[in-house]
């Protein structure tokens, strides 16, 4: 078994496939016999990951890894994604889809509008605390229907039914700085989840010791392309 792992790893250096913090995921599949991708280890490298992939969804090439019985069974026992994707709720924006990723690249937590609350907060913790995730994305998108339910309901000093009322509190510091505009809070609420997860001492400290990454993006309903807000 050992010699196994020797030469695996004398093929993957010989075929330059180990190189910037990247380590290939899967058998056969790693080599490139069908849809594979790198499996990141630092910060900088899972960005790059999910931009790569973001470009292919976009593009209309999207190669859909980790996504087959082999995955499955390979990630039965343990995990080791290499992002948290913290995305609103709506049906258009899934992360595995929209990042062109696969079972157990991603651990995503949804809400409406990506606000956060405690339990949300630590479900977000979960993943560098627990599994050592290198990256935090808080990802907007265009036309959010909780930032527009939130932007009408505070024009017309409405109070929204049931539980929604506390999204629309959480928006009105976006609210108010944008001014209405809808995609203006989107963007300006993005960033301050952003803003309130870097303050966070946990993930604050692994941020200052290079272990971490925590970016705000926007994704665009229109193009399909996610761009860095922060």
């Amino acid at each position: 078994m050992a010699k196994q792992i020797v030469d695996r790893r004398r093929l993957l250096r010989a075929a330059g496939l180990v190189a910037g913090g990247l380590l290939l995921d899967g058998g056969p599949a790693a080599l490139g016999l069908t849809g594979a991708v790198l499996r990141p280890a630092e910060p900088a490298a899972a960005w790059a990951q999910l931009r790569a992939g973001n470009r292919r969804w976009a593009s209309d090439a999207a190669i859909h890894p980790h996504q087959d019985l082999g995955r499955r069974a390979e990630i039965a026992e343990e995990q080791h994604p290499y992002a948290v994707v913290v995305s609103c709720i709506d049906s258009r924006v899934t992360p595995e889809i929209v990042f062109d990723a696969g079972l157990g690249d991603l651990l995503g937590v949804r809400s409406a509008a990506q606000t956060i609350d405690p339990l949300v907060f630590a479900a977000i913790e979960y993943g560098p605390a627990e599994l050592g995730t290198p990256l935090i994305v808080v990802l907007g998108h265009q036309r959010c229907g909780a930032v527009t339910a939130a932007a009408d309901a505070l024009d017309k000093g409405d109070t929204l039914p049931g539980g929604l009322q506390p999204i629309v509190d959480a928006l009105r510091p976006a609210y108010k700085r944008a001014r209405g505009d809808v995609d203006k809070m989107i963007r300006l609420n993005t960033v301050g989840v952003v803003a309130e997860l870097k303050a966070d001492k946990m993930l604050a400290k692994r941020v200052a010791r290079g272990r971490l990454k925590i970016v705000g993006a926007y994704y665009s309903l229109d193009t399909g392309q996610v761009t860095r807000l922060v």
